[in-house]
């Protein structure tokens, strides 16, 4: 069962962020990956929410829905292997700046938003 609710959760993730990929090359162009820099910073914040919501109200079904959400779909969604990829593409092509920014904004960035998705939770309650 547990496999089961990662697999479908992967699916759901990696559709979802190959669609968003998709929205942003058609709205931004090609010279940046701004859908893979958005896709980790939207899983930063989303892992925050959904780490911090499982800790402070999870009942019974904590680990299923960490399965599922945090292992699944997240896992499916957010891309650090394509990360790093684009940033080896573009040290290759000598954008030096531009990969040195992409790496400050995704790490830092992700961290941040995650932060804040803790930070969110644990004020509401």
């Amino acid at each position: 069962m547990n496999s089961l609710l990662v697999m479908l959760g992967g699916a759901v993730g990696a559709l979802a962020r190959y669609q968003f990929g998709r929205l942003a090359l058609a709205g931004f162009g090609p010279g940046f990956p701004w859908g893979t820099l958005g896709v980790n910073l939207i899983g930063g914040l989303a892992m925050g929410l959904l780490a911090g919501s499982l800790a402070r109200f999870s009942t019974g079904s904590g680990e299923s829905l960490r399965l599922l959400l945090g292992v699944g779909v997240l896992g499916g969604f957010t891309t650090f292997s394509a990360f790093s990829l684009d940033t080896m593409l573009m040290l290759e092509r000598g954008e030096i700046a531009s990969a040195l920014f992409y790496v400050a904004v995704s790490v830092g960035g992700s961290v941040l938003a995650l932060f804040c998705g803790l930070f969110l939770i644990r004020t509401i309650a």
